[in-house]
């Protein structure tokens, strides 16, 4: 059964209070933080500070934005409280990356500081290790929430509305797939890179076991965009799924490449993991992204997501549903962004006023998302009729 949002993150009516808040986000330059910027930029109070490594980069992108915004150059895994009093950050948003092997020094300064904090990670330990900051966080009154993304914001968003009222679930699947034309990062690469043939503990036939990353390879409808090929990603919703949902028999989470020649060559890769021949293959991030890109020209740029759910009912009678997402040409990578979107208003707005530090599930609903997927012409279906199944290959 769906679990329920505390109540103490229950949200408050809007009190806009017109004060203004310093935001520093930190990977501004990267795929989903440049585009995350050029919505912030357009947010009646905010004052935006872009942050990264690389100030050229950053300077280019403050000429494209449509608003003002500063510039600081700064590495994440060095920020300090220090840094963060010295900007005058109110909240620090960490579109970085990658979390797979990243450390906490970023929430640490947050905390220390008195800054709410939010990230788009989608590491798994990152994301379930965050709650180890919830009784400091809740000590200095902060909102410290990791995972302000397609998974496992959105993914739990749908989710909550798919399944409210069913008395049992026993299935539940959700599964990504960009256009081969949209662009790609070094950071999201790698994250994928980094599990690609290694054992990925699931929930699968109603009891824990390991699948190597990458694998479980199957073909899914994508309603508006045909069938693409999927396979087992390492995300924090392997665990939330069963953690929030309690499934009797699967939760997975897949993610694919459009192109075929693509994703079976990863898949292909994957197995030098799998028997043991190479540790990793993320020494091969850059020559992946080079021989990726000779094939910019072929697919589209729309990419999709899906959300299928088994179970019963509150009638006790069988039931699955279906929620797909198809992103408008060009707008894909917008997607992962609208949760810390979400996330940011409703701070401002004083909506959000729940404190501690977690996982970002049970604090937005598909009605806080619904607004921008109109807004950028998304094409969004959900059905009760059972969906056509998945074939193996």
């Amino acid at each position: 059964m769906t679990s329920q949002v505390p109540e103490s993150a229950q949200r408050s009516k809007p009190r806009r209070t017109g004060a203004r808040h310093t935001l520093l986000l930190v990977g501004a330059s990267g795929v989903f933080g440049r585009r995350l910027a050029e919505q912030i930029v357009n947010e009646p109070g905010f004052d935006l500070i872009l942050a990264g490594r690389n100030e050229p980069r950053l300077e280019a992108l403050r000429k494209t934005l449509k608003g003002p915004a500063r510039i600081a150059r700064l590495d994440r895994t060095g920020i300090g409280a220090a840094d963060l009093r010295r900007l005058g950050a109110s909240l620090v948003i960490d579109a970085a990356g990658p979390f797979q092997a990243s450390g906490f020094a970023l929430v640490e300064a947050a905390i220390e500081a008195g800054v709410h904090y939010i990230d788009l990670a989608d590491g798994r330990d990152f994301v379930m290790n965050i709650r180890r900051f919830d009784r400091v966080a809740r000590a200095r009154r902060v909102t410290v929430l990791s995972g302000a993304s397609t998974t496992p914001a959105l993914s739990h968003a749908v989710i909550d509305r798919l399944t409210g009222g069913w008395r049992r679930i026993d299935e539940l699947l959700v599964a990504v797939s960009p256009g081969n034309r949209a662009p790609r990062g070094p950071s999201v690469t790698r994250a994928i890179f980094s599990y690609a043939g290694k054992p990925v503990r699931v929930f699968r036939a109603g009891r824990w076991t390991t699948a190597p990353g990458w694998g479980l390879t199957r073909r899914l409808a994508f309603p508006g965009l045909g069938e693409r090929l999927v396979s087992l990603c390492e995300t924090p919703d392997l665990d939330l799924l069963v953690e929030r949902y309690q499934p009797t028999g699967s939760a997975e989470f897949l993610a694919g490449l459009e192109l075929d020649l693509l994703h079976r060559g990863l898949a292909l890769a994957s197995e030098a993991v799998r028997r043991g021949l190479l540790p990793s293959l993320t020494p091969f991030v850059r020559l992946a992204l080079a021989v990726a890109s000779l094939l910019d020209t072929f697919g589209e740029d729309r990419g999709g997501m899906v959300v299928r759910a088994r179970g019963e009912d509150g009638a006790g009678r069988p039931l699955s549903a279906l929620w797909s997402l198809a992103a408008a040409p060009g707008l894909g990578p917008y997607v992962p962004t609208l949760a810390a979107l979400a996330l940011v208003r409703q701070l401002r707005d004083g909506q959000l006023t729940w404190r501690g530090a977690g996982p970002c599930v049970g604090l937005l609903a598909l009605e806080d998302f619904e607004g921008d997927f109109a807004r950028y012409g998304y094409d969004m279906r959900t059905g009760r009729a059972s969906p056509a199944p998945t074939r193996a290959l």
